[in-house]
């Protein structure tokens, strides 16, 4: 069976002054893919939104399997330019009222229903323009949260958001979109 491994990217270099989607990997978050890239399994295509830690995650993946990385816009984490950088705790009571009320927007934020729909429309043209076998796609963790809910057929819910750090993964069938696995974290996961 063919597999899609959605894979949120890992820790960040946080920086105020910088917009969100142009912060890059920190040490241990670039540590952590390499690491990963050296034993994940053959990829037939490597997907990644158009952010840069994403971009960066991606890359790795992409030196070790000497495979170009293919962006998609509609892979990136949901919009939340309306409001910029918001300190820790004041952003983890966004996240919860983003996914309480999927189809609110909270301060001008993208819905969390708009979000979603975004992108699974991303993950079914990304599955119909791959090769025959499994594909990475690199991506965020509002989003990984809103397709796993897709996935298994349940409604919107930060339930479905990792649980303690980023870089994680999450397994699905290849074509369906079946939930298999997930989350976890990149480092344990059993890539064969």
């Amino acid at each position: 069976m063919s597999r899609v491994f959605f894979i949120t990217h890992a820790e960040v270099d946080i920086d105020p002054g910088i917009p969100v989607p142009e912060w890059g990997l920190s040490q241990l978050g670039a540590a952590r893919h390499a690491a990963f890239a050296q034993r994940a399994v053959r990829f037939c295509a490597i997907w990644s939104s158009s952010e840069r830690k994403a971009r960066e995650g991606a890359g790795f993946l992409a030196d070790v399997q000497n495979l170009p990385v293919s962006v998609d816009p509609d892979l990136g984490e949901n919009d939340r330019s309306a409001t910029g950088f918001l300190p820790s705790d004041v952003f983890e009571q966004a996240a919860d009222a983003f996914f309480a009320k999927p189809d609110t927007s909270y301060r001008g934020w993208e819905t969390a229903s708009d979000a979603q729909s975004r992108v699974v429309s991303a993950l079914k043209r990304i599955e119909t323009a791959s090769p025959k076998g499994d594909i990475a796609v690199i991506a965020h963790g509002a989003v990984g949260a809103l397709t796993r809910a897709w996935a298994m057929s349940a409604p919107i819910s930060r339930v479905h958001d990792q649980t303690g750090s980023c870089g994680n993964v999450m397994v699905l069938a290849r074509p369906t979109f079946e939930f298999l696995s997930g989350w976890t974290p990149m480092e344990e996961l059993l890539t064969e």
